[in-house]
């Protein structure tokens, strides 16, 4: 339980909101420190064999203006690519993807050490961000960046052990808590306590299955 502790308090998190040209975007950003050289921690979220070791199998053309395609997840293109600090891409699932971007951004902290942000920046439709919330990619997001943590460390599993732990106890409630710090981060943004309340048991229902 402690190390689940642990891990959930090793990330930041914001949500808000932000203009783009398609309308009013959802925003959700993460950050955290990794006790790894930047050149590491950007080969790992760059390189297809790496990523497929801490997320999903990924397939494409790797390169500025390529394309990719996440195994049973989203695709997109490759927008911005600045090594070692700044990855941008398009992040498309389902029929209807609208607009969904996500930039990954790396910092030095020192020698050994790097800062992370994520950011999701997406047009959501009401109906759904009015269900879920942020923690409907946020738990998401934090589970990605918890295998990355193992991955760094040399301790990554499989997707089918993955997939396994999060049918565990542990790792239950590792998205509960993950959740309740997504309705946490609701909040401060300035959301009504009532909506952050339905959103955020909604959401870790739906990953938990509650």
């Amino acid at each position: 339980m402690s190390e689940i502790v642990d891990e959930i308090n090793r990330l930041h998190r914001e949500v808000g909101v932000r203009e783009v040209e398609a309308g009013e975007a959802r925003t959700v950003l993460l950050r955290r420190a990794y006790d790894a050289e930047i050149a590491d921690v950007w080969d790992a979220v760059t390189s297809p064999e790496r990523i497929s070791r801490w997320f999903l199998p990924v397939t494409g053309e790797f390169k500025l203006g390529g394309r990719y395609q996440l195994e049973g997840n989203a695709g997109g293109e490759i927008l911005e690519c600045a090594e070692p600090t700044r990855l941008r891409v398009s992040w498309l699932y389902g029929p209807d993807p609208g607009f969904s971007e996500v930039e990954v951004r790396l910092t030095p902290d020192g020698v050994d050490r790097t800062v992370l942000e994520l950011e999701h920046v997406a047009v959501v439709p009401d109906d759904f961000w009015g269900q879920f919330g942020p923690g409907a990619v946020g738990i998401g997001w934090d589970l990605g960046l918890l295998g990355l943590a193992r991955h760094l460390t040399g301790g990554g599993i499989g997707r089918e052990e993955a997939e396994a732990w999060g049918k565990t106890p542990e790792g239950k409630e590792f998205m509960t808590r993950s959740g309740e710090e997504w309705g946490a981060a609701y909040t401060a943004s300035g959301a009504d306590a009532q909506v952050v309340a339905v959103t955020t048991a909604a959401t870790i229902a739906a990953y938990t299955g509650a």
